[in-house]
């Protein structure tokens, strides 16, 4: 893959852009523990602050370490022993779906605050120590409340306080790490979903009960998002925004204009698809093992960690390639495009996986093999291709919330959509709801990876 020599006016315009993002600083000071992104007026930094990539990695994988453990498997089985196997999906899909709900409205939401915050302890070290701190507590409680509407007010409320915690930790990145490394901290972030996945699946493996499978996941995302939040050089708002936080800002938080922003617009569309792919499996892998194998709990985990690892492994290696690579070829759009197909051709394998008759489980692992690959090209480039889109260099906090919105509203919709409609009525119609749910996830995600090509300011 080349660059090419000359480029279109929108190129030019783009790389402008960046440097706007990169380098204004208007109002902003250095925090007493470092030193801001830039001097008003000075040029692109050639690198993110020293320890950043460290912390900021840390931090991210701490804090999936703890949401992404209870989704692997650990609300699953919570649920099963609560509720029994028949009755898990439609529970699943309430807890699961109501509180990517509050997921939804919390991310954006503290992105425009952070935005506007003119606390002399920086614009993200407060929410982000603030968001870290109720999450953990609320993770912790996930495995020992005795009730199914206290285990959904647990669930929403981390769910609240960890996207909080995430708003802000993304938008660190447009502050902190200029345009021609942001592919490589994007590459090197995208390791952290398989590896947090990883960690989360031994966990559950190897932990004895609910409780320790939700303690100790919460607990590493309390210790490395607090490291992140002291060791950050984070910027100082001085002067507070022009206008009040008024209730129609604060509608805006949660919306952008697709047709003033196409390339945002279809960013956001593009993620949104494709995560609806990759969020399909989570805790409904679980419950397939437990109903088309006969699997065990305890089998169910087992399986689920050695899928986990085959995901994983091709995950991490293919990430950090394809970061460091996009920023080489200055090249996003074919990284995602080609992710977002295998993503969807992983998941659709999954459904298939029972026409291998004995051999079902091995071809889950082959699936699980597939998306990895997929998952490793997406979110080792996504994250930097979305910052390059970002169309106001004083909300970039807000649209990067806005832009999560679609990570956060596919984890949303799917499950309901699985417990209450695709489940139910494909095993009632031929006795294959889970099959019939993983092939429309699937098609979803392919779709989404072709219609990147509809971006046209990043190359």
């Amino acid at each position: 893959m080349q660059v090419l020599c000359s480029e279109p006016a929108w190129g030019r315009r783009t790389e402008t852009l960046e440097s706007e993002l990169s380098t204004s600083t208007e109002g902003l000071e250095p925090t007493a523990v470092g030193t801001a992104v830039a001097e008003p007026g000075t040029p692109e930094r050639a690198r993110e602050p020293r320890g950043f990539a460290f912390t900021y990695w840390l931090a991210t994988y701490g804090l999936f370490l703890g949401i992404l453990t209870p989704i692997l498997g650990g609300l699953a089985v919570r649920v099963q022993n609560m509720v029994g196997l028949d009755a898990a999906p439609g529970v699943l899909g309430l807890v699961m779906g109501v509180g990517s709900l509050f997921a939804l409205v919390a991310q954006p939401l503290a992105g425009r605050l952070s935005d506007r915050t003119t606390s002399r302890f920086g614009m993200r070290r407060p929410w982000i120590l603030g968001g870290v701190l109720v999450a953990g507590v609320s993770l912790a409680l996930v495995g020992v409340v005795p009730s199914v509407w206290l285990l959904l007010v647990v669930w929403c409320l981390a769910q609240t306080a960890s996207n909080f915690a995430q708003g802000p930790e993304t938008a660190s990145v447009a502050d902190q790490v200029p345009h021609l490394r942001r592919g490589f901290i994007s590459g090197l972030a995208g390791t952290a979903t398989p590896l947090a996945l990883l960690t989360g699946a031994a966990l559950l493996n190897a932990m004895p009960n609910d409780a320790l499978r939700n303690l100790v996941p919460a607990l590493l995302a309390t210790t490395f998002g607090l490291l992140f939040v002291f060791t950050l050089k984070d910027r100082v708002r001085l002067e507070p925004a022009a206008e009040k936080f008024s209730w129609k800002e604060f509608a805006g938080t949660f919306y952008f204009n697709p047709r003033t922003h196409r390339d945002l617009g279809w960013a956001w569309l593009t993620k949104a698809l494709i995560m609806f792919a990759f969020g399909a499996l989570g805790g409904f892998l679980t419950l397939f093992l437990g109903v088309q194998y006969r699997l065990s709990v305890e089998e169910q985990l087992g399986f689920n960690l050695s899928a986990t690892m085959v995901q994983v492994a091709a995950m991490v290696i293919v990430s950090l390639i394809a970061g460091k690579w996009s920023d080489k070829v200055n090249r996003r759009k074919p990284f995602v495009i080609v992710g977002g197909v295998l993503v969807g051709l992983g998941v659709i394998v999954v459904a298939l996986s029972p026409l291998a008759g004995a051999s079902g489980l091995t071809v889950i692992l082959v699936a699980e093999a597939i998306l990895g690959i997929g998952a490793g090209l997406f979110f080792g480039v996504d994250q930097a291709m979305c910052i390059d889109v970002l169309p106001d260099k004083e909300n970039m906090a807000k649209d990067l919330g806005v832009l999560n919105i679609a990570n956060t509203l596919p984890a949303m919709i799917a499950p309901f959509l699985a417990g209450t409609i695709f489940i139910p009525i494909g095993t009632s119609l031929f006795g294959g709801g889970y099959a019939l749910w993983f092939a429309f996830a699937g098609v979803v995600g392919i779709v989404g990876g072709l219609l990147v090509m509809k971006i046209r300011t990043v190359k």
